[in-house]
């Protein structure tokens, strides 16, 4: 049972439980700064014009194991379909 809930997971994406934890709990971090960020935003559209679509760029890049580049952050990277 403790295996099931707190160990295979962390396991399954080549992590140990802290190191997924600490991971994990950053990513959920920063969602919830982008996300009030983007009520501010809807709030009062002349702030944080970019901040929500940058957090997603920086952590879509960080999921995906790199580091997102400037262009990346500031929306200028062209995606190639």
């Amino acid at each position: 049972m403790l295996d099931r809930f707190f160990l295979a997971h962390p396991r399954s994406v080549g992590e140990g439980y802290w190191e997924h934890f600490r991971v994990a709990s950053t990513v959920g971090v920063k969602m919830v700064a982008g996300g009030l960020a983007c009520f501010v935003h809807a709030l009062v559209p002349s702030l944080h014009k970019r901040t929500g679509s940058r957090t997603i760029r920086g952590l879509n890049a960080r999921l995906q194991g790199r580091v997102a580049t400037q262009a990346e952050l500031d929306g200028e990277y062209i995606y190639e379909i």
